[in-house]
């Protein structure tokens, strides 16, 4: 039996090897694990949940307070400075053992900070000889753009330079232990790199670099020997899967993508507007599932990727939840992601917000998050631009008007009559300025009001252009996309309420665009457009 047929009889682990595996694997597991936040969203499925965490709860997590804040030696690209942190605790380093927050930054670094004092205990300036052939802007900005992932069991940090190429730096040291190794094209735009089973996965999209959309995966487990697959999604340039968290490995094992506007023919191989499965490794397509109005969704634009895609358990179901522009959840069964017709979900919510169909501004982006809390009811949460929807359900709890953004909150529940898991709604939090992807730790939910300017054009919320020419014409430059923003604000909030428990004030001294959290040992990692790592932590009671 394959290695593959192993794990995975029917989703699960034939009986009679689980016991014998989980009592070789779990100590290993733990030991590498508790602690950090090893890759976008914290682990393969992009759940948002550091499920270690015991630090920090409801409690006390109004003693938060800024630990730290180190600027690292990073210029900005367009709208790309720092992607989302990452984190390794006890690393052995040139200055001892020591817990490591990793950042990689936008003008081909890659920067390793004590998490203790944020000091820089080592940093890797990726070496490049090729040339950007157009000048960066926010949709192509020639940049280190995808959030690395770490390796803790090989003792390796894997991230792609500007060039394309992949890299894997040694945790303590950053010397180059693998690559580097061509794996998407050069100034392509590669999202966050999630890691399974020996292979490293991302997704592309926009074009950039003359790059098709592609979901690449690369065979790492060999140093010499790695093996490079690709899955296209559409024969032209667009469906392109800008997710923020990147691919997904589903709980059934499957590579989940969505995909934002493009043709969609099966026959021909197009599937924009889509969610896709494939299968691990050789990226063989699975599955999809394509919504029946797929076509007022291209000609909107309201990308289903820009809202991102969570994997998670529930009762018997594999599940996938998503969304982008449109504002709508799509709830669906990773086993089988449109029913036979392959455009058949579980359930979809009503209109949440953008109720304009803006294309910029307005509706869901980011990346959805999942928790399931002591008594068994496993939560969903999704981040909102923009006021909610007059076709939004009644939310049974909600902290004020949200005419910027919000948290929204979902129970996974059971519909008596169908059988199948339905979204009831739960609770909207307290308004926030664009908030970013959330992460949620023993009972609270971290979010970043991201302070950003997402006006894309000059005409704002225009969707038509005459030609390219005219909507590159169009574009708000760099510097206009910084005027009128202000500093992120990192919230905590009760993950069964809303209720604000902590905001940071004007700690944070810049906005951020397209970013995330990481939570790992009682601390909360963030950053800023002006290449700043902040560390928030207790301080003590009474002080």
């Amino acid at each position: 039996m394959s290695a593959r047929r192993l794990r995975w009889h029917r989703g699960r682990l034939l009986p009679g090897i689980a016991a014998g595996l989980l009592a070789l694997l779990l100590p290993v597991t733990v030991r590498l694990m508790a602690g950090d936040w090893p890759t976008f969203g914290h682990d393969s499925q992009r759940s948002g949940w550091a499920r270690d965490e015991t630090t920090l709860t409801p409690a006390n997590v109004g003693r938060l307070k800024l630990l730290w804040s180190v600027q690292v030696d990073n210029p900005p690209l367009a709208l790309n400075a720092l992607t989302a942190p990452v984190t390794a605790s006890h690393i052995v380093t040139p200055k001892g053992i020591r817990n490591l927050v990793y950042v990689a930054g936008s003008s081909n670094h890659l920067f390793a900070l004590d998490a203790a004092t944020g000091k820089v205990i080592w940093q890797r300036t990726f070496q490049s000889s090729v040339v950007a052939k157009d000048e960066p802007f926010f949709l192509c900005p020639n940049a280190v753009n995808a959030t690395p992932t770490i390796d803790k069991g090989r003792n390796l940090i894997y991230a792609i330079a500007q060039d394309g190429k992949l890299y894997g730096l040694g945790l303590g040291s950053g010397a180059i232990r693998f690559g580097p190794y061509q794996f998407v094209p050069a100034f392509a735009k590669p999202w966050s790199l999630n890691l399974q089973d020996g292979f490293v996965y991302t997704t592309t999209s926009q074009g950039c670099g003359g790059d098709r959309s592609g979901l690449y995966s690369m065979d790492v487990r060999n140093p010499r020997h790695p093996v490079t697959h690709e899955l296209l999604m559409e024969s032209g340039y667009g469906a392109g899967m800008w997710d923020r968290g990147g691919p997904l490995v589903g709980t059934n094992g499957r590579i989940i993508v969505s995909t934002g506007d493009g043709k969609f023919d099966p026959a021909t191989g197009d599937y924009g507007s889509s969610f896709v499965a494939a299968s691990p490794g050789k990226l063989r397509l699975l599955d999809s599932y394509t919504p029946l109005d797929w076509k007022l969704i291209n000609k909107d634009d309201l990308d289903i990727a820009s809202g991102g895609t969570v994997a998670f358990a529930w009762q018997n179901y594999n599940l996938v939840a998503g969304g982008g522009k449109q504002a709508v959840v799509y709830l669906l069964d990773a086993d089988s992601l449109g029913a036979k017709d392959h455009q058949t979900p579980l359930f979809v919510t009503p209109r949440l917000g953008n109720d304009a169909k803006a294309l910029e501004e307005k509706g869901l982006w980011g990346a959805p998050a999942v928790w399931k809390d002591a008594g068994g009811q496993t939560w969903l949460y999704v981040t909102l631009w923009g006021p909610v929807s007059k076709e939004a359900p009644k939310f049974p709890l909600t902290n004020g008007a949200v005419p910027h953004g919000c948290i929204m909150a979902f129970k996974v529940a059971l519909n008596k009559a169908t059988g199948k898991p339905v979204l009831e709604p739960a609770w909207i939090s307290p308004d926030m300025n664009l908030p970013d992807p959330p992460a949620i730790a023993n009972g609270v939910l971290f979010a970043l009001a991201t302070g950003e300017n997402p006006q894309q054009v000059h005409v704002a919320g225009m969707i038509h252009f005459k030609s390219v020419a005219q909507w590159k014409a169009n574009l708000l430059t760099t510097a206009q996309r910084g005027e009128g923003t202000h500093g992120a604000v990192l919230y905590a909030l009760d993950a069964k309420t809303g209720k604000l428990l902590y905001q940071s004030g004007s700690a944070m001294k810049s906005w951020v665009h397209f970013s995330g959290l990481a939570i790992a040992n009682g601390k909360v990692y963030a950053v800023d457009h002006e290449s700043n790592v902040y560390c928030f932590g207790l301080k003590p009671a009474g002080k």
